[in-house]
């Protein structure tokens, strides 16, 4: 019995054990059942907040968009009901004149009265009216009017003074003269039939170009080829949107532009990280690019602030770019008030605080590392680049202009006051090669020590190339590649001296003088195809040690020689700075000479992005096709010779306060 009862109360245990392990098991099944089922309920509640919060994000911003349209609207129909109200009292005052008049005529006096109507002059600058195409006839007229009064001088007659008031003061008007004395053989030539038709075709190229951000026009894309990868030609870079900028601010379309302004700005208060490291505040993007995410129907836009460029180097340009633009915006437009937002007047100030920031510097030249501008790539332009200093000179005589004068902008804009005239006397001064000078420095002492030695930078004569002895014609001359320490980087760099001339950093004898050596080397640095970025070409040892062995980069290619249409509207914006002095020297024929070569290959070569080969003769081996800077460079090259008058918009006039006299060291013989 005793074993019985042991056996059973053994079993029993067993059994409650057993059930309490099953129901323990039980339990936390559902305890992790309801875990997951918490955690579930949890993420759907957290990604429903997230969609939430990015439909009230787009909600906002279609606010934002129709208030904008709204008071866009609102003040459109305020401007026709003031003008409305306007023609009323004109014609009320029309109605009263012909009552007079006829009241006069029935009255049986001797004497008739006549009541004056009072017409009112109207701004033009802010109507509506595109520019019509002038012919040889009218440029030649325009330049003919220009080179008396420049001519003339201060000693103009009276009559002519006049001329020359009313063209300062047609800074905004883009009015053609009439074409009616124009015989119609001339007007329908083969030949301008041709030019018009690849002028519609580039409009519709740089067109295509255009990309949209929340249904707005954004900026251009760098290249519209599909047939190769597109890397980051599908982005809209800053320097390159440039020219394309310009072409349609000439063709009085600013919308696009006041809007790549904006976004660009907006871009600047970004966070800008490269590994650990964060970038100034007033870095500007060197790209950005339009993210459309189908599933969730929205856009974003992506920048680059050189963290994912070539080399990984910030853009020092782009800032300098976009200070240039807005006051081309600002002289286009007639329109201050997107440069006197505050928005505007901080990023100006940030970028410009970047670039006078104190340091060990000896030099008012801006220190650059190599693949900073145009030149993105190795290519030995490190240290004080020709294209980056005419670049910053003109961003800062642009500031000057666009600055308010209150306790944010006065500090600023004395420090840019002084940076100018160090900047301009050392650029000058240093970086100008002339065959005076070019003789001077082959005749250099080396080792000079104290303030009074002519030798500055201690460079050794040695080191000139044998190529710029034949290169240098008398007369003519250029502002070579770089200047530091022991070292002068004697190449030509267009965009630099182009840039140079446009801003007036080079001096009017200075800006003939490049003239006189782009005429005299047409061969060497026109070719076939206008124009080379660089020249000579690196070879052989040189384009191994200074390169890297860059595949891109060979002899004659890319920016190691290659020839770049996009240049070419810094040629015809130079040749117009110029008009009075081409006039008198013969050589208004440059510019179009260029152009007739650039008709004969880009329509027919599909607009491509470079040319290679010693005279430019062959495309580019690595250049896309339907290049937009191609495009525009093209388009704002032809639309400055048909009405020069569209200069204004970019160029600046030389300040005489930046022109202190040049005298040699006491120790010169």
């Amino acid at each position: 019995m005793e074993t019985a009862a042991q056996m059973l109360l053994s079993g029993i245990g067993k059994i409650s054990n057993k059930r309490a392990h099953e129901i323990s098991e039980e339990l936390m099944k559902q305890i992790d059942t309801a875990s997951k089922a918490r955690d579930q309920a949890r993420e759907q509640v957290e990604q429903r907040n997230y969609e939430i919060t990015i439909e009230i994000s787009q909600l906002e911003a279609a606010i934002v968009t129709l208030k904008e349209e709204v008071s866009k609207k609102s003040s459109e129909l305020q401007n026709l009901e003031h003008v409305a109200a306007e023609r009323g009292t004109r014609i009320s005052e029309i109605e009263i004149s012909m009552d007079s008049e006829d009241t006069t005529k029935t009255c049986d006096t001797k004497a008739v009265e006549f009541v004056p109507v009072k017409i009112e002059e109207h701004d033009f600058s802010k109507m509506d009216i595109k520019p019509r195409t002038l012919t040889v006839v009218d440029r030649h007229k325009s330049c003919e009017i220009r080179a008396l009064y420049d001519l003339f001088g201060a000693h103009a007659p009276p009559h002519l003074s006049s001329i020359q008031d009313s063209l300062k003061n047609l800074d905004h008007l883009k009015i053609a003269e009439n074409l009616e004395s124009v015989p119609p053989s001339r007007m329908s030539s083969p030949k301008a039939s041709t030019t018009s038709q690849i002028q519609a075709e580039a409009w519709e190229a740089l067109r295509q170009a255009l990309i949209y951000f929340r249904g707005r026009p954004l900026g251009t894309i760098a290249a519209m080829d599909h047939s190769e990868e597109l890397l980051n030609y599908n982005q809209v870079f800053v320097r390159d949107f440039f020219p394309s900028a310009l072409a349609f601010l000439m063709n009085r379309e600013p919308e696009v532009v006041k809007n790549f302004l904006m976004k660009t700005l907006r871009l600047q208060s970004w966070e800008k990280r490269i590994d650990r490291f964060q970038l100034g505040a007033g870095v500007m993007p060197a790209s950005f690019k339009v993210l459309h995410d189908t599933r969730r129907n929205t856009e974003t836009l992506i920048a680059d602030f050189g963290e994912s460029a070539i080399g990984r180097v910030a853009p020092v340009d782009s800032g300098f770019w976009w200070i240039i633009l807005l006051r081309a915006y600002t002289r286009s437009t007639g329109d201050s008030s997107l440069a006197d937002t505050p928005e505007c007047q901080k990023g100006i100030r940030l970028i410009l605080t970047l670039c006078l920031s104190e340091g060990f510097d000896t030099f008012p030249t801006l220190l650059c590392a190599d693949g900073c501008c145009m030149i993105d790539r190795r290519m030995g332009i490190y240290g004080y680049p020709i294209e980056i200093q005419a670049l910053f000179f003109m961003a800062l005589k642009c500031a000057l202009t666009l600055l308010k004068q209150d306790d944010k902008g006065k500090e600023l804009l004395e420090l840019i006051t002084k940076r100018l005239q160090a900047l301009s006397y050392h650029i000058r001064t240093y970086f100008w090669l002339d065959f005076s000078q070019l003789n001077d420095i082959y005749r250099y002492k080396t080792e000079e020590y104290s303030h009074t030695a002519v030798n500055k930078f201690n460079v050794m004569p040695d080191s000139l190339p044998d190529w710029v002895f034949d290169f240098m014609p008398n007369p003519g001359g250029y502002f070579i590649g770089n200047v530091s320490p022991s070292r002068m980087d004697f190449r030509w760099f267009c965009l630099g001296n182009c840039i140079a001339i446009l801003s007036s950093l080079a001096t009017p004898d200075q800006s003939d003088a490049i003239m006189d050596l782009l005429e005299a080397r047409w061969e060497e640095l026109v070719g076939e195809m206008p124009l080379k970025a660089c020249y000579p070409a690196l070879e052989t040892h040189e384009w191994r040690i200074i390169t890297g062995c860059d595949p891109k980069n060979t002899r004659w290619s890319y920016h190691n020689g290659g020839s770049w249409p996009d240049i070419l509207f810094a040629v015809t914006v130079l040749l117009w700075l110029l008009t009075a002095a081409s006039i008198k020297t013969g050589r208004p024929h440059i510019a179009k000479r260029a152009i007739d070569l650039a008709e004969t290959r880009l329509p027919k070569d599909s607009w491509p992005e470079y040319y290679d080969g010693k005279l430019g003769r062959y495309v580019g081996k690595q250049a896309r096709k339907f290049q937009t800077w191609s495009v525009a460079g093209y388009l704002v090259a032809k639309m400055m010779l048909d009405d020069p008058s569209l200069l204004g918009i970019v160029a600046l006039e030389e300040d005489r306060q930046m022109r202190p006299t040049l005298t040699r060291s006491s120790s010169w013989s």
